[in-house]
């Protein structure tokens, strides 16, 4: 079940209730009294105080809806949700079109772990409000109930919506990023549990396997996927990545002969695969082959040309042979189709200063500084979220 903590809820009501209180109280100097001690207890975040006052309020003014729905955000906010609940009933009985009542019934019924009943008042909440706190809130809530209600699917249809409402909201990403955990892992269980044996079981096991560094673990469960299909597209590229992760943590030379291997193999399964042609041209590059890298990068980039990572790597092995003008075209275009790319923008500085053009160098050098500034991680090593290998500096040379 999600847990949340939810912002005060006594900011649904408050906007609009106040006012209408005030309207609808009677000129009586103790009720107007207690009015305001309640409003200044509030304000000031003295919950129980303000409670204590719109209680006394509300016995001397028991007709008044408004007394009653701010009573409701006030218990609320103290997580006190059955109090909150009868004095929701209470307001909507002595005026039922008073504004999102309905959505704090819903909240405190999904406290209360009431899942089946919130929903239609949350759902109502977060597909129908205009106003954007009460969206937010009721949408968590929904996370909430659909998860308690095992209703996974619906669960990640509201947090697909909440990213795009909230795409920069920590609370909002944080359970978001709860619930599309929770599903993939429920999915990946069906699949265990409908075809254990299966390719599709096989190729997540070895997945699984090398996002938590097992890697002997991910080689057999590729190996064995081949087992059952030898052509299987994309299976030696990932056992390629496998062993270049291994090479990385543990440097021995036969994991970087694999890898090759591997990515060779991938490309006589299916000779498309840009990604394994990048990964040789790569290794040929960091073992020195200059030649042969250029030849491999360069065939890569002519398929695909906006393959900004072999764009990079060509240009490196220009800039190491000693040929900046031709690598300047290609670090000029990989700025631009990946702005953010510090290694395109170094060695982007690097192809200027050989070729003479300093006030470009001085402004490429600056992106590159202002990136860096940016990105305490850098440089950027290879994650398991990488589709290729990035490139890295000092990898042809640079200091």
């Amino acid at each position: 079940m999600v847990s949340l903590r939810l912002n005060p809820a006594w900011v649904l009501v408050m906007s609009c209730v106040l006012q209408q209180a005030a309207k609808a109280q009677s000129n009586d100097e103790v009720a107007a009294q207690l009015a305001q001690e309640g409003q200044q207890a509030m304000a000031q975040g003295r919950m129980a105080d303000a409670q204590s006052s719109f209680e006394k309020l509300a016995r001397l003014e028991p007709s008044v809806a408004e007394v009653h729905a701010t009573l409701a955000a006030i218990c609320f906010k103290q997580k006190k949700y059955e109090e909150a609940l009868r004095e929701v009933q209470t307001a909507q009985k002595l005026k039922p079109e008073l504004p999102r009542l309905d959505s704090l019934m819903g909240l405190s019924l999904s406290e209360l772990g009431r899942f089946k009943e919130a929903l239609p008042k949350l759902e109502k909440g977060f597909k129908q409000s205009s106003d954007m706190v009460t969206r937010r809130m009721c949408g968590l809530q929904l996370l909430r109930a659909y998860t308690g209600l095992e209703r996974d699917a619906d669960a990640v249809e509201t947090a697909l919506a909440l990213n795009r409402l909230y795409p920069d909201d920590p609370e909002v990403l944080y359970h978001t990023g709860r619930i599309y955990g929770n599903y993939a892992y429920i999915t990946m269980e069906k699949l265990h549990d409908k075809a254990p044996g299966s390719i599709w079981m096989l190729q997540a096991q070895g997945e699984a396997n090398e996002s938590q560094k097992n890697y002997a673990a991910a080689i057999v469960a590729f190996n064995h996927v081949l087992e059952i299909n030898p052509n299987r597209p994309g299976i030696h590229y990932r056992l390629g990545r496998v062993y270049l992760s291994r090479f990385r943590d543990e440097q021995k030379p036969e994991d970087r002969e694999s890898a090759v291997r591997e990515f060779k193999a991938e490309l006589s399964v299916d000779p498309g695969n840009g990604n394994a042609a990048y990964e040789i041209a790569n290794q040929e590059a960091l073992a020195g082959n200059l030649d042969q890298a250029k030849v491999d990068y360069e065939q890569v980039v002519n398929r695909y040309p906006d393959f900004e990572e072999a764009m990079v790597g060509l240009a490196g092995v220009h800039l190491e042979s000693g040929k900046p003008a031709e690598a300047l075209p290609l670090l000029e275009s990989a700025t631009k189709l990946k702005p953010e790319d510090q290694v395109a923008w170094y060695r982007l500085a690097q192809a200027q200063r050989a070729t003479g053009n300093r006030i470009a160098q001085e402004a490429a050098m600056a992106e590159f500084k202002r990136l860096r500034s940016a990105s305490p991680s850098f440089p950027k090593m290879q994650s398991d979220r990488d589709e290729v290998t990035p490139q890295q500096l000092g990898e042809t040379g640079e200091q």
